[in-house]
């Protein structure tokens, strides 16, 4: 495994993690909210690293990435950061495949550089707006109320909205070693980040149906943080979609690598 720092926009340092076939088709993984690269260990750590070019950012915020109190409501400085990994590591049209929070970022990109840089995009539970009364439509009851303890600076209150987060995402019960590691990379991210993330004011209605190039969005059936109406709400806006529904929760990636694996590698040799 190779760590890089890269600077992003406004001189923002970025932590971006690489394995696999330096010759291979390069997939850019972007993680959700609070999260980190650690959370494609399942992906990261496959069969996939003998055919790709695996690469993994900590977003601005997260993880080992610098940590600025402000920007995370602007999509040029996301656009840019994205674009700083791309370039710094010569990524020949990468596949760009965001989890939760990260189609936004991938959004931003594309809004700001278009589409010739890439060879397509996974969408993996994710969502495409934020901020208003049909973004929070598309997100389960059970997610919102925690939202409040994200914010919160107080310690308990942050891990327990935190922890039960975690407990949302995924269909089998997560091993405490795995739910400790979680929740400690979730607790490095401060509130000010999550609330920079979640107050975001941003709608890609305009840019989905202009995508052109290929799209494979995978959502749990049983996702209990963003409902799966996401799909008929925001994701049949893209006319190049190919849509998989896999039998497992919002970690998708997680609870069923293999077959999640099995998607992404079709997906990538297809394009």
């Amino acid at each position: 495994m190779k760590h890089h720092r890269i600077a992003g926009a406004a001189s923002t340092s970025l932590h971006v993690v690489e394995t696999g076939t330096a010759t291979g088709r390069p997939i850019l993984f972007l993680h959700g909210i609070s999260q980190c690269w650690l959370q494609w260990s399942r992906q990261l750590h496959s069969d996939l690293a003998r055919d790709f070019r695996l690469v993994a950012v900590d977003l601005r915020g997260h993880g080992l990435s610098e940590k600025p109190h402000d920007g995370y409501g602007d999509s040029r400085l996301w656009a840019d950061d994205l674009r700083s990994v791309i370039d710094a590591l010569k990524l020949d049209h990468p596949v760009l495949c965001g989890w939760s929070y990260g189609p936004l970022v991938m959004l931003d990109y594309v809004r700001h550089y278009g589409e010739d840089g890439i060879a397509g995009m996974q969408f993996v539970g994710g969502v495409t707006k934020l901020g208003s009364e049909a973004a929070a439509a598309v997100l389960t009851p059970a997610f919102l109320n925690f939202v409040p303890g994200f914010f919160s600076t107080e310690v308990n209150e942050s891990a327990g909205s935190l922890g039960g987060l975690l407990r949302l995402c995924f269909s089998s019960e997560l091993q405490p070693e795995e739910y400790f590691l979680m929740l400690g990379w979730s607790l490095s991210v401060p509130p000010y980040v999550r609330q920079g993330l979640l107050t975001r004011s941003i709608d890609n209605d305009d840019l989905l149906p202009r995508l052109r190039k290929p799209v494979l969005i995978t959502h749990g059936a049983a996702d209990a943080v963003v409902k799966t109406e996401v799909i008929d709400q925001q994701m049949k806006r893209i006319g190049s979609a190919i849509i998989e529904l896999m039998p497992t929760g919002h970690g998708c990636f997680w609870d069923d690598a293999e077959r999640y694996n099995r998607q992404l590698r079709e997906f990538a040799t297809s394009l």
